[in-house]
């Protein structure tokens, strides 16, 4: 039997295709978001980015476990799910949020606070089955602490406010960033948060510029105040995350860890290859 897998964040989604435990295909289309996206905009990028690498075998598929960013309501799943059904008409279709995706691919069957550090943020306090507690996120203008487009928020406030030191002012412009260009791409494009966390491209280049480290020990520590502090009795589990954030930028991330009295546990990257062996596993 053939099951696709899919993890969806805000920027993009990894895709495999499985028969039994043996990985047939990986793809890569963008990421998904259901607050941000439309049914046809999705329906769109599937048709053409993803149903052509499986036009062979679309008939042999049987299930399709999604897991993606702002699937947290019934609404949002149903649109994905709909969106898939359009698109590639499989007879079952799991669609679940990003948040459970982490978990048991972070958790595995243990105890934890699992957390995601990409393009947005988000946590929980998974007991080895299920979501126990979540402290909502709330996406890039209110919440999203500690993620990319935060790191990406903070970064340009920065700049606009004149508080950039010179040699990364000029670097900063150097790399293409002004007044018109940041604001035109927030305010009239879609995806603003996708294009705030494209600043971490430039954080990555200067990270170890003193400045560029306060800005991100700001963001980290401001994860923990509000998306780990404030689980039940937090400060006794490990502490995992998923993302390219928190992958990147691991050094600094358990810094502010320590400081908070937490034990970080695992951190990867990208939970596709823990939901294979969940899947692949699966009764």
């Amino acid at each position: 039997m053939y099951v696709l897998i899919a993890d969806s964040g805000s920027t993009k989604t990894d895709w495999v295709l499985l028969r039994g435990s043996e990985i047939i295909k990986r793809i890569k289309t963008i990421g998904f978001n259901p607050y941000f996206q439309s049914i046809d905009q999705i329906s769109l990028e599937i048709l053409n980015n993803l149903k052509p690498h499986l036009i062979e075998v679309l008939n042999k598929i049987k299930v399709i476990h999604y897991y993606g960013a702002g699937c947290s309501t019934f609404e949002n799943c149903k649109l994905i799910e709909d969106c898939l059904t359009i698109t590639l008409n499989v007879p079952k279709i799991n669609v679940s949020h990003d948040l459970l995706a982490a978990a048991r691919a972070l958790c595995k069957k243990e105890f934890g606070i699992a957390c995601i550090l990409g393009t947005g943020s988000n946590s929980c306090l998974y007991n080895g089955k299920f979501i126990l507690e979540n402290i909502p996120s709330v996406g890039y203008l209110w919440g999203d602490y500690g993620s990319g487009a935060q790191i990406g928020k903070f970064l340009i406030r920065e700049y606009f406010e004149g508080n950039l030191p010179v040699e990364l002012k000029k670097a900063f412009e150097k790399e293409g960033y002004n007044r018109e260009e940041i604001l035109n791409n927030v305010y009239k494009k879609n995806m603003p948060s996708r294009y705030l966390a494209s600043v971490c491209m430039f954080v990555g280049k200067n990270k170890e510029h003193p400045f560029i480290e306060k800005v991100l020990l700001e963001c980290f520590d401001s994860f923990f105040v509000q998306l780990v502090n404030k689980y039940t009795d937090s400060k006794t589990h490990k502490v995992h995350t998923v993302g390219s954030i928190g992958f990147y930028y691991k050094d600094l991330f358990a810094k502010v860890a320590t400081k908070h009295g937490y034990q970080i546990g695992n951190v990867i990257q990208s939970p596709i290859d823990g939901l294979i062996d969940y899947h692949s596993q699966a009764k």
